[in-house]
């Protein structure tokens, strides 16, 4: 089964470590599903040569990583980036008053 993997402090890993990272965790989630290369390449539309780079750490787009988060029925992993609410700037709030 997946394991959560808990970093400390991203900011101080090098933008290539962070690739590097988040990488080795899509091969980790697509071998926990018991799935080879061309199975997610399948799944995802993307090419099994595609799949292979980026599980070596070579960079990702955003679509591509969607497409692979959807694939692997991981699409939760972008959780993080829904707002909690919306903020209201201080001088939008002056303008309403």
């Amino acid at each position: 089964m997946y394991q959560k993997s808990i970093i400390e402090d991203w900011s101080a890993m090098s933008d290539a470590a962070i690739v590097n990272h988040v990488c080795s965790q899509l091969r980790q989630i697509r071998l926990d599903q018991n799935m080879t290369q061309e199975e997610l390449a399948e799944r995802s539309g993307l090419g099994r040569a595609t799949i292979s780079r980026i599980e070596k750490g070579q960079a990702v787009s955003l679509l591509t990583l969607i497409q692979l988060l959807r694939a692997l029925n991981r699409l939760d992993l972008l959780d993080a980036f829904q707002s909690v609410s919306p903020e209201i700037s201080p001088l939008q709030l002056l303008k309403e008053q």
